[in-house]
């Protein structure tokens, strides 16, 4: 067979059986998978404010962006226990923000916001591998590098929630690890050093929302697909 003719039956096949999905589209490998899309790249369904309101902030260019959403945070309407979250993100110069997992109830505690009742994954336009660096369980396990791209640029991130074990990876890596059950005392961390959360980790609920802060800067989320673990 001519070589011409070879390279046309590949880029045939490559376009009938896409390995990869458009933006915000599953593969149909995802679907065998069990994979779910939690946002449909076109409309905020499924997604409102922390208070249960609809989103202020319209979708942008295929993501979402929870900055002035009217809420502390946006977040997915569906509760979720054990599972993988991939999604892609972006964040503006100078960007504090974070992703929020686990998070219930939704009623705040007194005196503190929504975020103290959820764990979450430090997204912050800083360059270091402190807890409240990108990738940091934030406040209380800090990241082991720091892989995050410039400002305006994607980042991958994927989070693994399996019972008592938490990873984050980012761009490919990992870069935090944590084990729920070795966090057995209100305010301190395993190894003995003090954090600001009046939490036994161990005890905190393992099934709840996701959700996307509103911290004062523009961000940008997109492909945010989920699968359930059993």
């Amino acid at each position: 067979m001519h070589r011409h003719t070879v390279f046309a039956l590949l880029v045939f096949t490559a376009l009938a059986h896409p390995a990869f999905a458009a933006d915000n589209e599953l593969t149909e490998q995802e679907k065998r998978d069990g994979w779910i899309l939690l946002f449909d790249g076109k409309t905020l369904s499924g997604w409102t404010t922390n208070d249960g309101q609809p989103s202020a902030r319209p979708v942008e260019q295929g993501s979402l962006n929870p900055h002035r959403c009217g809420g502390y945070m946006l977040i997915h309407e569906r509760q979720w226990e054990n599972f993988i979250l991939t999604l892609d993100f972006k964040i503006s110069p100078g960007c504090n923000t974070g992703l929020f997992f686990r998070t219930a109830p939704l009623k705040p505690l007194p005196g503190k916001d929504v975020g103290y009742n959820g764990l979450e994954v430090a997204i912050d336009d800083t360059r270091g591998q402190g807890y409240t660096d990108t990738g940091a369980i934030y406040g209380l396990v800090a990241a082991n590098s720091n892989v995050m791209r410039p400002a305006g640029r994607w980042n991958h991130l994927v989070l693994t929630c399996n019972k008592n074990i938490v990873e984050v990876r980012l761009n490919h890596r990992t870069v935090t690890m944590m084990d729920l059950d070795m966090w057995t005392e209100p305010g301190q961390r395993p190894n003995g050093s003090p954090h600001k959360f009046e939490f036994a980790y161990k005890d905190h609920p393992r099934r709840g929302y996701i959700g996307l802060q509103d911290h004062g800067g523009e961000c940008w989320y997109k492909n945010i697909k989920l699968q359930p673990l059993k």
